[in-house]
């Protein structure tokens, strides 16, 4: 049977070669870092869905309850007949507590990992056949257009699994300033935050026992060697994660345990026995907070949810003329 799915790639070859640059611009820093984006290959994707099913990793399960319990409540406050927008769409799997609920008038997923992307919003127009499904292979961390055909009354963007915290507050207002800009007045923008909470909970979130964020971790160095002509030996780095609380974040890095160079897309790039490589930062917000700097970028915050523990929030921000 054909795909309904109606896709959209902007992963140019002019997009493709900036990535390289952004890639190795990160590894000639000091300190050394890469930006999450560079996680998300097919392996990388699937990785991350494992990760989520850990006992350790709360945001994906309290999320979801949370929309769970509080759909009718979204759809009342989003409306029916919206153009919903995922970013970083990934398996799909939390718009489905919400698409019966909405009726949005058309889905967008949005995700860099083409082949994930693909898969999944077949899987969704195949289970919802009344629903209009749109694919767009695009970095949405970089300005991107909605696509054109899009269907419905108004656009509302869904932005779950608090992947808002991957960027520095500065970039995150930047971000949302971008959507703003994205989105015409009373445009929705419906968004998951990971809240500040205890050490422990934090620390075991992003060093589950089975090993899974590590191997996460990891993949990072195996798809430089698959996608971007890198020597190097991923034995020779380890996964350490922790939260650093003066700046409310957890830190992810890639340590090397050796003194040694990589080549990556034919540049060499040294490291030090104990130099690290920072590849994610996750940062936490109070629900104030978070509003507050919604705000700064032409945003009101017009309801938010939360669970009976306090781990998580999701809040539903209008765009301001």
């Amino acid at each position: 049977m054909q795909s309904r799915v109606r896709f959209h790639d902007q992963q140019t070859a002019e997009v493709a070669g900036s990535l390289h640059e952004e890639l190795l611009a990160g590894l000639n820093a000091t300190p050394k870092f890469t930006s999450p984006k560079f996680f998300y290959d097919r392996r990388g994707s699937e990785l991350f869905d494992a990760i989520c099913e850990q006992p350790e990793y709360y945001p994906t399960r309290t999320e979801e309850s949370i929309l769970r319990a509080a759909a009718a409540e979204i759809a009342e406050v989003v409306g029916r007949d919206a153009t919903l927008i995922e970013l970083g769409s990934g398996a799909s799997r939390k718009i489905r507590l919400l698409l019966e609920a909405l009726q949005p008038a058309c889905y967008l997923g949005v995700d860099i990992s083409r082949d994930f992307l693909l898969d999944s919003t077949r899987r969704l127009a195949r289970d919802y056949p009344w629903l209009e499904v749109h694919a767009a292979c695009a970095d949405f961390s970089r300005p991107m257009a909605w696509p054109q055909g899009l269907s419905g009354e108004r656009p509302v963007a869904f932005f779950p699994g608090s992947s808002i915290g991957n960027f520095t507050p500065e970039e995150a207002e930047a971000f949302l300033a971008g959507l703003h800009d994205l989105l015409p007045a009373g445009g929705g923008l419906l968004i998951g935050v990971d809240l500040i909470k205890e050490r422990e909970i934090l620390d075991a979130a992003y060093n589950d026992a089975a090993g899974v964020t590590a191997a996460f971790n990891l993949n990072l160095l195996e798809r430089l060697r698959r996608e971007f002509e890198a020597e190097l030996e991923p034995a020779s780095f380890r996964h350490r994660a922790f939260y650093n609380e003066c700046d409310s974040r957890i830190e992810m890095h890639l340590v090397s345990l050796r003194d040694q160079a990589i080549r990556v897309a034919g540049e060499s790039v040294e490291f030090e026995e104990g130099e690290s490589l920072h590849t994610e930062s996750s940062y936490k917000y109070s629900i104030d907070g978070f509003a507050e700097l919604a705000g700064c970028a032409g945003f009101a915050r017009r309801a938010h949810w939360t669970d009976r523990d306090g781990l998580f929030c999701i809040q539903y921000l209008e765009s301001l003329a």
